[in-house]
């Protein structure tokens, strides 16, 4: 627990929490404001960004020591959510392009 207090109270992870609650709402207003028709290009462009995220979260677990506990579950939620966001994205991508296939 004084592991995970005394992250919180490092001058430098401030700034990180500060950049990462930044970049969620700058993205969520970027999201938002995307017309409905570019929607398949930007998810497959996600799913090769959560790619990138899958293995910087997994690099991040092979390099934390075992008792590191915060950074061993900020990694394992890492991959655990880049793969949720890789799948639904492939998923989600297949059923729009089956949409322009002709019909038998």
């Amino acid at each position: 627990m004084d592991t995970f207090i005394q992250f919180f109270n490092d001058e430098s992870n401030l700034l990180l929490i500060y950049l990462l609650l930044f970049t969620i709402i700058l993205g969520f207003e970027v999201i938002s404001k995307v017309p409905t028709v570019l929607h398949t290009p930007l998810m497959s462009g996600a799913n090769a960004i959560s790619g990138v995220v899958i293995i910087g979260a997994i690099l991040l677990i092979r390099q934390a020591d075992p008792d590191d506990y915060l950074t061993l579950g900020l990694g394992f939620l890492g991959v655990i959510l880049g793969m949720v966001n890789v799948a639904g994205g492939f998923a989600v991508t297949d059923r729009m392009l089956e949409m322009f296939k002709k019909k038998k």
